[in-house]
């Protein structure tokens, strides 16, 4: 299984409740590389990087006690809490579809 989405491969959307091809496990910002489960870094947790119009990048629906972020050119799902990264796409999600 592959650890990174490859937006060239990629097909389009997934149909609803599967995994989109944007969906990455991996990534790297400032840096640094981060995984799912992984905390981010305070900033991210600010105002100026939260993500309040999910919907016109593609983006699903954040879960409850969950934002987006945007991180190192991905969009990332942290608790709101503690800022535990639940889920990443690729950048290129607002432009694929």
């Amino acid at each position: 299984m592959a650890f990174t989405a490859n937006a060239e491969n990629a097909p389009g959307a997934s149909p609803a409740g599967q995994t989109s091809s944007f969906e990455i496990t991996e990534f790297h910002a400032d840096y640094k590389p981060f995984k799912i489960g992984d905390i981010v870094p305070d900033l991210y947790r600010t105002k100026p990087y939260q993500i309040d119009a999910w919907q016109i990048r593609h983006l699903p629906a954040p879960e409850a006690g969950s934002h987006w972020t945007y991180m190192g050119g991905n969009y990332v799902l942290i608790t709101d809490a503690e800022g535990k990264i639940l889920r990443a796409m690729n950048g290129d999600i607002f432009y694929g579809h």
